[in-house]
């Protein structure tokens, strides 16, 4: 069954690791025959929330920024891909930013789940990232952050993470080329549904 697929990556190089992990993701989904669309967050600015509550329930954020030209798309999309470049052990701040806009996307709920506080669009989600580093505990910080908050309170349905480490020097070039993960991502996307 063809899907609605959105990626959005969350800052990182033009076109570095994060970068060619969601491209490669993004063919084998193509291949699969879904519709996928890629918005990066280097281009789509999109400001962290304000807490003013003005978009409550319904509205729009009144922020001018790019999230209410991506909300369409959001909103159309069965499954949203989160890419982000491990930045000080969690996810990017553009990303985290993005994710923190989601509460314009709130319905009002009198019997939430879970503690929720409102209800949320159903969808699925998949974590993408990528790092130099590749301990054992390099993304244990991103991934409590994906479970907590876009799984356990938001309440989207995990697809599945790709945790692409060890893809060179911070400093350097990228290397992911020179890994397993770029085939690992294209099979991901390609078994996605």
């Amino acid at each position: 069954m063809k899907k609605n697929i959105m990626i959005v990556q969350g800052g990182g190089r033009p076109k570095g690791n994060t970068y060619q992990l969601a491209q490669a993701f993004m063919r084998g989904a193509l291949d699969a025959g879904h519709e996928v669309s890629f918005f990066s967050l280097n281009k789509n600015i999109v400001n962290g929330c304000l807490g003013c509550n003005a978009c409550r329930f319904g509205k729009p954020c009144i922020q001018k920024d790019d999230f209410n030209a991506l909300r369409p798309h959001i909103m159309a999309a069965d499954c949203l891909v989160f890419a982000s470049p491990l930045f000080f052990w969690t996810i990017s701040a553009k990303l985290k930013a993005f994710i923190e806009r989601f509460y314009c996307l709130a319905e009002k709920d009198d019997s939430p789940p879970w503690g929720r506080y409102e209800k949320y669009p159903e969808k699925d989600s998949v974590l993408l990232m990528t790092s130099a580093d590749d301990f054992f505990w390099t993304y244990e910080q991103a991934v409590s952050y994906y479970k907590f908050t876009v799984i356990n309170y938001i309440g989207f349905k995990d697809r599945g993470m790709l945790l692409a480490g060890g893809c060179g020097d911070t400093n350097g070039l990228p290397h992911i080329a020179s890994t397993i993960h770029l085939g690992k991502a294209y099979d991901f996307g390609k078994k996605i549904y």
